[in-house]
């Protein structure tokens, strides 16, 4: 079996979208793997982590924030969604219709219900290998935030912790534990 191509990968993404089907791909090492969607709590907490951020970089045009449906290519080849990502305004000035030929600045992925953290870790590591500057695994079972950078250990957050990013975003700060989907009471309703 031959290795697959970002131009097979358009092709397979084109006649599932034509039979009406609404898969997400991503291509790594020559192989086509279709991301199935995500439990609810994970696609509220990505929502929720794209907000705050968007809210804090849009009004500096600081760069462009983008959901799990953004695909880029990297220079190994690979296409990858990371569940949010972030590029830098000097890096990406205006958007393209088609995938983004670089690796984002930020890589953000989170944890669904039936994902394992060590696939999500390597993921991490290589997008960090390949030229993105923070790498973040969010993980709503254990109410954890994980911040990789190339240059040092990864740093665990809980939820009494405050998020910072300095080297992408001065003065931007994110309390873990607005992450997490709220419960609400009979009050609220």
């Amino acid at each position: 079996m031959s290795l697959m191509t970002v131009k097979d990968l358009e092709q397979v993404q084109t006649t599932l979208s034509e039979a009406g089907l609404d898969y997400q791909l991503e291509l790594d090492g020559g192989k086509i793997q279709i991301m199935g969607p995500s439990d609810i709590i994970s696609s509220e907490i990505g929502i929720r982590f794209s907000a705050f951020l968007f809210a804090w970089v849009n009004p500096r045009r600081l760069g462009r924030v983008f959901d799990s449906a953004g695909g880029f290519i990297f220079s190994d080849r690979n296409v990858k969604a990371p569940d949010v990502s972030f590029v830098r305004a000097s890096r990406l000035k205006q958007s393209v219709r088609y995938f983004g030929e670089l690796v984002p600045d930020l890589v953000v992925e989170i944890k669904s219900q039936s994902d394992r953290v060590s696939p999500l870790k390597r993921k991490i590591e290589k997008m960090l290998e390949l030229g993105a500057q923070v790498g973040i695994l969010i993980d709503p079972d254990e109410l954890t935030v994980t911040i990789y950078r190339a240059t040092s250990e990864p740093v665990v957050l809980e939820n009494e912790d405050i998020l910072t990013l300095p080297e992408l975003f001065p003065g931007w700060e994110l309390a873990i534990s607005e992450l997490w989907p709220p419960v609400f009471t009979e009050d609220d309703v």
